[in-house]
């Protein structure tokens, strides 16, 4: 207990007084995250940094509007920030499960310091795109953390509702970004280098605040069982649950402990290129997790975070000026549409707070992928009818950006925050950040690769690039439903039940579940009533009758083949 400082909010709050605290640290966090991502929308349009600093365009003769010459070097500019990211969460992963989660928070602040202050510097494209790269690596760092942090003193029943708040914060962030460039574009008449280099610079402030604060709130409890520092860690659990809380807070500490014991004698889990690889046949070196199955959540968080920047959202935010020129507005006006959608986008986010733990993942999924798809499809047909029809562009103009803000609205309310939050519920504890960082990477990959072609697809096929967008929403429709097992209302140690099963597929992943459940009645309870979910030397805690267990019993023996074991019933 002397390990944790008489300054730390974990002495002065509990319950939902504190977890609010930490959510506020968090949402600062993703703030600087949002920033920075919307901030690059007004920093290509400058024309200091486009035309003078860069050279990647011209201003049009008699305007203030910045024309892009090299589509490439305005792309590479933009995406060598997720090359950055793809490093930091790698190494944030790997750090945290070493160290902590409180630390990377603070390194990632520190590393997001050093990268805004090279980024607002800059004299060149080269020097931009180390700068990128450099506060790629920071963002990367807290991208990784934060929603693991979140998820892991979060109570089960309001997960999804507390990482929403956390991603309104994201979206304020972006609005934050995008005003600010506005209103410091009339500085100098649109020429002075202030227009770009004041808002880089701002992201300074909200990191320096968040790396002074963050050693002020307490570490993971998860964290701290699995490092065996368990006193500290029962003494947050019960300021986060309520120490007299009807004993769920010690309920959940002997489950953590419990499950901590148990996947450490589940197989090799603790490199990235076994989470990787794990997924291939044992033949070659794959399966070493067992039936934790590590392998298919590492496929199912990357490709989750690849589709959610190819529903469109991508573009939608750096590019929206070229989307409502597209519609046939120009100009002022088009900056305007943009900041007034990215309003839209932010607003939209409250409504996951309500709906993500009533509604589930999967179902918010479907929903916002059917109403984005329809509103990609719809906000083409009107872009192109308004280049066609010049009497009539008003009016498809307008119907175009409308549908544009049903968009970023659809995906406020649904794909932004779950496939951060996704991630952070579905690994053990013994790889929680490393399989975080995992979907950091698709996202990387996902967002690098959209935001690298977006500028070539705008200039060659324009309001095709909708349609491609639209394709893709319904195109996820099928993939969520029959690979995405629900993690709504499951505790995070439950996730291992989820996946016990050797199919990828969500019914089958259900159906195991399901067979657990009634085979040992105890055993979904046990989480929420003082005993535990699994015994760390036998597997599943409670057994009746005989069932799989979730510790293989020897590495040659298929993670699929029954206990022979009958385990005797425990009492924590």
């Amino acid at each position: 207990m002397e390990r944790i400082s008489k300054f730390n909010v974990v002495h002065h709050y509990e319950k939902r007084s504190l977890l609010i605290a930490i959510n506020c640290v968090g949402s600062l966090a993703i703030f600087f995250f949002g920033y920075d991502q919307g901030m690059m929308g007004s920093v290509n349009v400058s024309i200091d940094y486009a035309v003078n600093v860069m050279k990647f365009g011209h201003v049009t003769p008699g305007t203030t509007q910045v024309v892009t010459d090299n589509t490439l070097l305005q792309g590479g500019i933009t995406s060598v920030y997720y090359l950055g990211c793809l490093v930091g969460c790698l190494l944030g992963g790997w750090i945290a499960e070493k160290v902590g989660r409180i630390k990377v928070i603070a390194l990632g602040s520190l590393w997001g310091v050093v990268g805004a202050t090279l980024q607002c510097s800059a004299q060149s494209s080269d020097w931009m795109i180390c700068a990128r790269l450099v506060n790629g690596i920071g963002t990367g760092m807290l991208n990784v953390i934060v929603p693991v942090w979140s998820t892991e003193t979060a109570p089960h029943t309001s997960r999804g509702q507390f990482v929403s708040i956390e991603f309104f914060l994201n979206i304020f962030g972006v609005v934050v970004a995008y005003w600010l460039g506005f209103g410091c574009s009339y500085a100098g008449g649109g020429y002075s280098q202030f227009v770009w280099r004041f808002p880089v610079a701002f992201q300074i402030l909200p990191l320096l605040f968040l790396l002074i604060i963050v050693w002020f709130f307490p570490e993971s409890p998860r964290w701290l069982v699995k490092v065996g520092r368990e006193d500290e860690a029962r003494y947050i659990l019960g300021k986060l649950r309520g120490e007299g809380d009807d004993g769920l807070a010690e309920a959940e500490f002997q489950d953590i402990r419990n499950v901590a014991e148990l996947e450490k004698k589940s197989g090799k889990l603790d490199s990235y290129f076994h989470m990787f690889w794990d997924v291939m046949p044992k033949a070659i070196g794959g399966g070493s997790s067992g039936p934790l199955h590590i392998g298919r959540r590492v496929q199912l968080v990357v490709w989750l975070q690849i589709l959610q920047e190819w529903i469109g959202i991508a573009g939608v935010t750096i590019y929206a000026n070229d989307i409502f020129n597209q519609a046939g507005y120009s100009g002022q006006k088009a900056r305007w549409l943009a900041g007034l959608n990215d309003v839209t986008y932010m607003l939209s986010t409250l409504i996951a707070i309500f709906t993500l733990d009533v509604l589930g993942r999967r179902k918010s999924l479907y929903w916002g992928a059917i109403v984005m798809g329809i509103s990609m499809f719809l906000s083409g047909g009107f872009s192109r009818a308004a280049l066609n029809n010049p009497a009539h562009k008003a009016q498809y103009g307008a119907a175009a950006a409308s549908f544009t803000f049903v968009f970023s609205a659809g995906f406020g309310a649904t794909w932004l925050t779950i496939p951060w939050l996704y991630p952070a519920e579905i690994f053990p504890l013994q790889v929680r950040a490393k399989g975080n960082a995992w979907g950091v990477v698709g996202w990387c990959v996902g967002n690098g690769w959209t935001v690298l072609l977006l500028p070539t697809m705008f200039r060659n096929i324009a309001e095709k690039t909708f349609y491609v967008f639209g394709a893709v929403n319904f195109l996820t429709l099928p993939i969520v439903w029959a690979l995405y097992p629900e993690s709504n209302q499951r505790t995070l140690e439950e996730m291992d039940l989820l996946f016990a099963t050797d199919s990828w597929w969500n019914w089958d992943a259900e159906r195991t579940f399901a067979e657990l459940r009634e085979q040992n009645p105890e055993l979904i309870q046990a989480a929420r009533r003082g005993q535990s979910v699994v015994d760390p030397e036998t597997g599943l805690k409670h057994r009746t009758v005989r069932g799989p267990s979730l510790v293989p019993r020897d590495h040659d023996e298929s993670p699929t083949e029954f206990s022979e074991k009958e385990t005797t019933q425990h009492s924590d």
